[in-house]
């Protein structure tokens, strides 16, 4: 914890110089199939009977999240694969595509219990859908090398006030790295796990992080995200190699997945 606050403090300059942008940065509801069109690869985790998370479409059966993710926190167990549906481009009780899941794997060396941040940038699972999605709307995404500190990125989102439309923020900064995992200005909530960030420029967007948790950094909310660079080829290497299940363990840590009602981290 004494790391993270180190970490959290030495943001909180950049983070004052972003300020500015607050109201250009503000979350953005996808209320029509235009305004999705594109980010329709982004869905709904659904998890059991009353959590869910976000996820997203890195290939056509392949969708990228959080790992704590996969954990009931009541039960400290994780999800049978059976009560998991991806629902992707999810908008007003509609997807357009619904999927179950074959299997799911979490990174081998993330532990739910590790609060140190080197554990969170392995915060990282991969679900492979029980059918690959062919649909000229949902593209999956590419993903892209770590950004830099001040880099722009941006999150597209479901959460516990938005269950039942994605949010698209197209600016927020990287505000730190370390240890493989960023801090963000992005603006998450419960159910934002495993959420998106893009690097937005160029022709498509691209994937560099996953959100996993928030933190209160004085009274500005931050949000944290997983590495994908090392972490991600890993995690393909289990998923390819092996029908296991790795990384069980108690859920006592809170995240945002939508059903918890703490915040994780709180410096």
């Amino acid at each position: 914890m004494r790391l993270i606050r180190a970490i959290l403090a030495g943001a909180m300059a950049l983070l004052a110089s972003v300020a500015a942008q607050a109201e250009e940065s503000g979350l953005r509801t996808l209320l029509t199939a235009d305004d999705a069109r594109g980010w329709d690869a982004v869905g709904r985790l659904n998890l059991g009977s009353k959590s869910f998370c976000t996820g997203a479409l890195i290939g056509e059966d392949i969708v990228l999240t959080a790992a704590h993710c996969l954990f009931d926190k009541r039960t400290g167990k994780r999800y049978g694969d059976d009560s998991i549906e991806f629902l992707a481009g999810w908008r007003d009780g509609r997807a357009q595509a619904y999927r179950g899941v074959r299997r799911s794997v979490v990174h081998p060396e993330y532990d739910i219990n590790d609060k140190a941040m080197g554990r969170i940038a392995r915060d990282l699972a991969l679900i492979q859908l029980d059918r690959p999605i062919r649909n000229s709307r949902i593209a999956p995404f590419a993903t892209h090398a770590r950004p830099q500190k001040g880099d722009r990125v941006g999150v597209v989102s479901y959460a516990h006030d938005r269950a039942e439309r994605p949010s698209l923020q197209e600016t927020c900064h990287v505000l730190a790295r370390q240890a493989g995992a960023l801090v963000l200005s992005c603006e998450v909530d419960f159910g934002s796990s495993g959420a998106p960030i893009f690097v937005l420029d160029g022709d498509r967007p691209q994937i560099v992080s996953v959100v996993s948790a928030m933190a209160d950094m004085e009274d500005q909310k931050v949000s944290i995200g997983t590495s994908l660079e090392t972490p991600l080829a890993e995690l393909m290497t289990v998923l390819h190699e092996s029908d296991g299940v790795f990384g069980r363990g108690s859920a006592r840590l809170s995240r945002l997945g939508a059903g918890n009602t703490a915040k994780f981290l709180k410096p």
